[in-house]
């Protein structure tokens, strides 16, 4: 009985306080993405300005490493073991891509734009069955453009 209840206080602590880091990492993101909207970022080869000279460009990259909390991957092995989509990943997988992505505009401050996006994901994992860690690459090419002088 007593292992039976430390699971359950486990289990909701996992939850509570697994959600309170989900709700601040995912109000940063959002607030950091707001910063970096201003830079057009596609996974297209080509530039979106052609007709503006190039100063420079730089290979720029931004990565994550984001584990799963105790309560997740509880439930994900529960739904693994009934069966079904196992959506307590997505929003792991959501926030990895999302910081990423904020890494690597953070990589290339003062960029005019950034091109040729490319994402990279895989598990880190104890187990060929469960994910304990996703790790997520972001790698583009920054454009800096001559600035004109007015």
């Amino acid at each position: 009985m007593q292992d039976i209840i430390i699971f359950l206080v486990l289990l909701s602590l996992g939850y509570v306080f697994g959600k309170i880091a989900e709700k601040k990492h995912f109000a940063s993101i959002r607030k950091r993405e707001a910063l970096y909207m201003h830079v057009p970022t596609t996974t297209s080869k080509r530039p979106i300005f052609t007709d503006k000279p190039v100063s420079r460009v730089k290979l720029v990259n931004g990565s994550v490493v984001i584990s799963i909390d105790y309560f997740k991957r509880i439930y994900a092995g529960v739904i693994n073991f009934l069966g079904g989509d196992v959506t307590p990943y997505e929003s792991l997988l959501d926030r990895a891509r999302r910081e990423a992505v904020l890494r690597l505009k953070q990589d290339a401050l003062g960029a005019d734009e950034i091109i040729n996006l490319r994402l990279e994901t895989s598990s880190i994992n104890k187990t060929s069955k469960n994910i304990g860690s996703v790790e997520v690459l972001a790698s583009a090419t920054a454009i800096y453009y001559e600035k004109r002088a007015s």
